[in-house]
């Protein structure tokens, strides 16, 4: 299990646009249309990733949560779907419908959109304001697979809390840790 970290992308950077397939709706979906005006979560997973798997049920249980406090959440897969099947877009549509995202599941199927966010790994959590100004990146939390520490999304959640209540971010971000982006040759 390759232990990848974020880039920690610069704190006020410009969401970067993009159009990707969502492969769960059959239509492409841009960042214009998915981003909400109080705060926007975007999160670069996949299927296979065992740190992915490990905090999969606070993900879907966040987004629940702070979709209805008016954040949105977009996640989005920019595996080699060729090199590892099990992140193709219809493995995602299965895993959407399994796990019951509210949220959509992107497939960048170019990885241009993973590089331009700098993405690292999977998970790898960007949060934008209202202004799509980036002001967290970095972990869900503390927890990893076999730390025995628990899933509790602590560290996103504080920042989705200051965004909501117009406080500024806390700038004592950790990277996210994950299996890296499994990037075409």
């Amino acid at each position: 299990m390759a232990r990848t970290p974020s880039n920690m992308l610069p704190l006020g950077t410009l969401a970067p646009s993009f159009k990707l397939l969502n492969p769960v709706e059959g239509v492409s979906q841009s960042l214009q249309e998915l981003k909400s005006d109080k705060g926007t979560v975007i999160i670069f997973m996949c299927n296979h990733c065992p740190f992915v798997k490990h905090v999969m049920d606070e993900l879907v249980n966040l987004a629940a949560e702070y979709q209805q406090k008016g954040i949105a959440f977009i996640a989005i897969n920019a595996n080699d779907a060729e090199q590892y099947p099990d992140d193709s877009p219809a493995h995602m549509k299965e895993l959407a419908h399994a796990m019951a995202f509210s949220f959509p599941y992107l497939y960048d199927e170019t990885q241009e959109v993973a590089k331009a966010y700098e993405a690292a790994c999977t998970p790898d959590f960007f949060l934008f304001d209202g202004d799509l100004r980036l002001v967290y990146r970095g972990q869900l939390d503390d927890s990893r697979p076999g730390s025995e520490i628990p899933v509790t999304g602590q560290d996103l959640r504080k920042a989705m809390d200051q965004v909501l209540s117009g406080e500024p971010v806390f700038e004592d971000q950790k990277p996210s840790l994950g299996c890296n982006i499994k990037w075409k040759a």
